[in-house]
């Protein structure tokens, strides 16, 4: 049983890996990444596989029988075949086109999804020096990194939606006009852009407030920052208002809104 001992217990070296990782990335993100393409067109580059190595490490030694589904792995066909309702999901380096373009706003993500939820999260920016991590039942958090080194945590959680206007938050490389669309029925004050899974932090930390996704994205892009936004008080729905849920045959999201509070619900349906 996957419980809340069980994951603190995992939580520490989990996010030791990731900012290990986050160390790999940055060092070849200073050198000068050699750029190549999958068999999807996507781009792909040293950084994603070194960093990918280094997490697959650590939690093949948690609990060898939880499945693991990592990006690069399931790109090369090395991937489980069948996860069941628990497994983890790891993104080495999303927003690979952000590192690529050198704008720093990529992530470390690892996701444990438990009955189809995620229910720990920890995404790591090491450009911004920033991680966060949330546990369904011990909240979200946030801390500072520094040479390496780890801040104090600050616990975060959403903010009530503003009176003045709502901020929302979408995809710098990847928003459509349905977003623009779904955007127009809100009482968005002001919007922002923004890379990667950094959007769900970015709410679940009460500085922004929704964020809509209208396009192609995987599981594991989003489970770790989603279990953050869980953790924060938020939620991630369907756009028709039902629950968001993972472990589909393929691993490929639907569309999905990322919300802060809950009065936003009223414009999900």
């Amino acid at each position: 049983m996957i419980d809340l001992a069980v994951r603190q217990r995992w939580l520490p070296p989990v996010r030791d890996a990731v900012l290990a990782a986050g160390d790999a990335i940055m060092e070849i993100y200073e050198a000068g990444a050699e750029v190549r393409h999958k068999g999807d067109a996507s781009p792909v580059t040293d950084a994603d596989e070194a960093g990918e190595k280094i997490l697959l490490a650590t939690l093949t030694t948690l609990e060898p029988r939880l499945p693991i589904v990592a990006e690069e792995a399931m790109a090369a066909g090395d991937g489980p075949d069948r996860v069941g309702n628990s497994f983890w999901l790891v993104d080495p380096l999303d927003g690979t086109k952000e590192f690529i373009q050198r704008r720093g706003e990529f992530t470390v993500n690892v996701g444990l999804v438990v009955d189809r939820i995620p229910v720990m999260g920890v995404v790591f920016a090491p450009a911004k020096g920033r991680l966060f991590w949330g546990d369904a039942e011990a909240g979200a958090f946030v801390a500072d990194v520094t040479d390496g080194e780890l801040g104090a945590a600050c616990a975060i959680a959403v903010r009530s939606a503003p009176e003045g206007g709502l901020l929302a938050v979408a995809s710098k490389s990847h928003r459509t006009p349905e977003t623009d669309d779904f955007l127009s029925r809100l009482p968005v004050a002001d919007s922002r852009s923004a890379g990667s899974s950094l959007k769900f932090c970015l709410v679940a930390e009460g500085q922004a407030d929704i964020y809509p996704r209208f396009g192609p994205t995987m599981e594991w892009d989003t489970a770790a920052g989603d279990a953050i936004l869980r953790a924060a008080g938020g939620a991630v729905l369907n756009p028709d208002g039902t629950p968001f849920r993972y472990g589909k045959p393929d691993f490929r999201n639907g569309n999905f809104i990322a919300r802060g509070d809950s009065s936003l619900d009223r414009f999900i349906r």
